[in-house]
């Protein structure tokens, strides 16, 4: 039988899937179940992106979410997150998952996801 730290050593994730990224945008706006940082999915448009105040993109397509702008010099994916009241695992679950999709990632969220924290 698993002990309680067993059964609970994992972080839930929310998903939540729109058929466009204007439908995405609005909810995010009005709908109290989604909570910053769970993830948004729009399989029409082939965007994946993090629900936050203004929801933005992890994908080269954005749609109606926002696109993120280029990264200061020297920014890390942490600093970035921190920014944005997120977190960097947002951002890596989200981009996990555009990968899985084969949606081709915001080539700055790229870089950063392939940058040594830090």
């Amino acid at each position: 039988m698993l002990t309680d730290s067993e059964r609970f050593a994992f972080i839930t994730r929310r998903h939540h899937a729109f058929a466009s990224t204007g439908n995405a945008y609005d909810a995010v706006q009005c709908d109290e179940a989604i909570n910053t940082g769970d993830t948004l999915v729009v399989l029409a448009e082939d965007v994946i992106g993090v629900a936050m105040t203004w929801p933005f993109a992890v994908t080269q397509a954005h749609g109606n979410l926002h696109a993120l702008s280029a990264p200061r010099a020297g920014e890390t994916l942490a600093d970035l997150a921190r920014s944005l009241h997120v977190s960097a695992a947002d951002f890596e679950h989200a981009a996990e998952i555009a990968r899985r999709f084969g949606f081709p990632l915001d080539p700055q969220i790229e870089a950063l996801l392939a940058r040594p924290a830090g």
